[in-house]
């Protein structure tokens, strides 16, 4: 209940965040990887690792424009990931003779090459596929809770369900941009992929609360039937509800039964994460670690986002009803 009693505050904390992920996007932006830009990607691993700077340093005696260096590791070794430009097959060899020399044991253990109009394609599709979890989102939950439409539509869950999507993106985006600012990480379909499990992980946890509401409206609701005249003389029957408790008591309420089940899913999983971050491949940790920011950003807007826009919006649409009435 207190959620809902301080909810201002919640939802001011709420715009701080989204503000800052906004600037820190806006500023840094994404560092996009070759899946959408198209180039070469060529992974070269050592017994002795040599300095990053040393890798550098040879790339640049090829001048092959923007170039990105990462270090990588697994069980099979240590080494370092190397984007650039498209390469052709001469001096794909000769970036990765000079590569292997740098270091004990050095063999080039991965290229990948990727034109740039199947990343234009890639990136297309990724955007389409994020627009169409938000558009199908929304009509979901305005038809799962089309039964109540008192005092607030159906179609509200589902806009502050994709408000709140809005939100869960862009903390992990601004994680993203961080990340490839201080450590040169890379956007690529798995970070698109991290992206979707965020929106279905938030959109299943702020539908349990809702469902919850939706429970507790019919209890605490009574129900009166009239038969008015309407066009033409013909009757029909108009059905008003009457709530015996505040609608954000009601809320508060829903949100105090369903915290706990939210919070330990969300610990659950972040447990799972933090066993694939340590133990799992050195390919997929800046992702686990994007995705588990994903899944505290989902657990809060649920429980601190959602509901409190919820009772916002009904405070705000009764005040208008009220003063429409009076006119």
């Amino acid at each position: 209940m207190k959620i809902i009693s301080y909810k201002k505050y919640f939802l001011t904390i709420a715009g701080l965040i989204v503000g800052g992920c906004l600037l820190v996007v806006g500023f840094l932006g994404l560092k996009p990887s070759i899946d959408f830009t198209g180039g070469s990607l060529i992974e070269v691993r050592y017994k002795t690792l040599p300095e990053k700077s040393a890798v550098e340093t040879a790339i640049a005696e090829f001048d092959f424009g923007g170039t990105s260096v990462r270090q990588s590791s697994s069980e099979v070794g240590s080494g370092y990931l190397v984007s650039t430009r498209a390469l052709n097959d001469s001096e794909r060899i000769k970036l990765g003779e000079a590569l292997t020399n740098l270091g004990e044991g050095g063999e080039v253990s991965r290229f990948t090459s990727v034109g740039p109009v199947i990343g234009q394609e890639l990136k297309d599709k990724a955007v389409w596929a994020i627009g169409a979890v938000l558009i199908l989102t929304i009509c979901y939950v305005a038809f799962a809770f089309s039964g109540i439409g008192w005092p607030v539509s159906a179609w509200v869950y589902g806009v502050i369900t994709i408000v709140v999507l809005m939100h869960d993106i862009l903390v992990p985006m601004a994680a993203m941009s961080l990340l490839g600012y201080f450590t040169g990480a890379e956007a690529d379909i798995l970070f698109v992929t991290v992206l979707l499990t965020i929106l279905g992980y938030s959109v299943n946890d702020t539908i349990v609360i809702f469902d919850r509401v939706r429970d507790k409206l019919k209890q605490h609701r009574t129900e009166q039937q009239k038969t008015v005249n309407g066009i033409g003389g013909v009757k029909h029957t108009e059905t008003t509800y009457t709530l015996a408790k505040p609608f954000g008591a009601i809320v508060g309420q829903a949100v105090d039964e369903t915290m706990a089940r939210s919070i330990n899913t969300s610990l659950t999983v972040i447990l799972a994460l933090i066993a694939l971050y340590f133990f799992g491949s050195s390919v997929t940790q800046n992702f686990i670690l994007i995705l588990m920011v994903g899944v505290v950003a989902g657990a809060y807007s649920s429980i601190f986002i959602a509901n409190p826009l919820l009772v916002l919006y009904e405070e705000w649409h009764t005040k208008k009803q009220a003063t429409n009435s009076k006119k």
